[in-house]
């Protein structure tokens, strides 16, 4: 029997979700993650409970077809070799680094498969490899450790630095810290090893320091980093005004800046938008550090910046579609194994998206597609394709070739008929009128308030 007959009762009814677990599968395939997790654990070991299994679980939570990791666990309770107990202590000791490994291999299984699809957006900088990275800090945890039921204040279970590889739309790294009060640039020195020559790395004003952009630049790489207040250096020269933007003016200006550990001396290019409309935290003006060169115009570096935004884009489609942040676990280990398990589930979804843009258009999908009602029907469909489809699809699913993965996404995409997944875009935000009546609280009765309104 071929493999997409298999599929066959929901290709045309569910197609999303015979995709979404067909990615679903190709990422977390569990003789992968077995190996993964023997490879990188230092102090965990494996005896009846499987990291495979662990990540199953936790995906069943992410996806929001269990509520719970306890609700994960009590439905396939008759096949599990341990007691939940046991499953909320491995969760709890956890090491990072297999959870930082866990995101890279999914990028490393994603990757192959978007080139063979011929998916990949053209970089935003044509000639350069282009990374987005930003940090993101994790929502805070219900009071249910011991430690926890003591205090008032909100715990926070830790951090995340995220990669994202612009042109492929994936998450490619994390770097994790179970500190809430963590700093972002306590992270940097696990960062550099990862930057490679000929990268752009784009990033806010928190990863604006002298020891990050001088190793950037000694690895044959390049930045686009907002200027911090707190970098001190020395202007240079005078201020050119060099062009406009949609955002306001643009005037440039070499910086000199000194390093930190060599006292050697180095001069970046300082660009500085005044914008016509000030942030939200009422910047009337931003400045850029870059070590582009001047062939890449200042106009153009200001552009670059300003399309960072994409990373936390990502981040709100993750919030919005996926359950990333279980709140219920307060163990800081399992509440960044659950955002983590949410980064392999945005690039299984991202994957998908590729498929689908080779069979119906890039522009059709990314303006008409609505990610909301792609995660319901996969919701919907989980649970009976769980049930019927055999496990021995998914072992052929999971040994393809990335050609072959490819040409599967791409056979399923063309069952999809999009009008089932359109996206509705609202009108401009109202201001709310003034409330005038029971400024402070009560209650009225809506029935009345209509009656009135239709009486008048």
């Amino acid at each position: 029997m071929s493999l997409l007959a298999m599929f066959e009762p929901f290709l045309k009814a569910r197609p999303v979700g015979v995709m979404a677990r067909c990615a679903i599968e190709r990422l977390l395939d569990p003789q992968r993650l077995d190996a993964l997790f023997e490879r990188v654990a230092e102090k965990q070991y494996t005896h009846e409970l499987l990291f495979s299994t662990l990540a199953e679980l936790m995906g069943e939570v992410v996806l929001d077809w269990q509520p719970s990791v306890h609700a994960a666990y009590q439905a396939r309770k008759k096949d599990m070799p341990v007691s939940c107990t046991a499953v909320y202590n491995k969760l709890a000791g956890m090491e990072l680094p297999i959870l930082e490994e866990l995101v890279r291999d999914s990028y490393q299984q994603a990757e192959p498969v978007v080139r063979k699809l011929r998916a990949s957006d053209p970089s935003w900088l044509s000639g350069y490899d282009v990374r987005v990275i930003d940090g993101n800090h994790l929502s805070a945890t219900e009071h249910r450790l011991d430690v926890l039921r003591r205090t008032w204040a909100a715990p926070l279970p830790g951090k995340a630095l995220a990669v994202y590889d612009q042109s492929k739309r994936l998450i490619c790294d994390v770097f994790l810290t179970a500190d809430g009060h963590a700093q972002e640039r306590s992270l940097f020195d696990r960062v550099l090893p990862t930057v490679r020559p000929k990268q752009l790395w784009i990033a806010d004003r928190n990863f604006c320091t002298l020891g990050l952009m001088f190793s950037i630049a000694r690895t044959g790489a390049f930045f686009v980093i907002r200027q911090h207040g707190q970098l001190t250096g020395r202007l240079s020269g005078r201020r050119r005004q060099v062009g406009l933007t949609e955002t306001g003016t643009v005037y440039e200006q070499p910086l000199v800046v000194t390093d930190p550990d060599s006292g050697e001396e180095w001069t970046v290019r300082r660009i500085t938008v005044e914008l016509k409309t000030p942030t939200r935290d009422g910047d009337t003006e931003i400045h850029i550090l870059t070590n582009l060169p001047a062939k890449v115009t200042a106009p153009a570096v200001a552009e670059l910046y300003r399309q960072r935004w994409k990373i936390e884009h990502v981040f709100f489609d993750i919030d919005r579609t996926l359950h990333a942040e279980i709140t219920s676990l307060g163990h800081p280990p399992a509440a960044l194994f659950g955002l983590c398990v949410a980064f392999v589930a945005y690039n299984a979804v991202s994957l998908m998206m590729s498929a689908m843009e080779k069979e119906h258009g890039r522009s059709k999908v990314r303006e008409d597609v609505s990610p909301y009602y792609l995660t319901l029907e996969i919701r919907q469909s989980w649970d009976g394709i769980e049930v019927t489809i055999a496990p021995a699809a998914w072992s052929r699913i999971r040994d393809q070739s990335p050609q072959q993965f490819a040409t599967t996404l791409r056979k399923i995409a063309r069952h999809m008929d999009l009008a089932r997944y359109q996206k509705h875009q609202r009108g401009p935000k109202r201001r709310p009128p003034p409330k005038t009546q029971y400024k402070n609280g009560g209650h009225v009765s809506t029935a009345r308030l209509l009656a009135e309104q239709k009486a008048r």
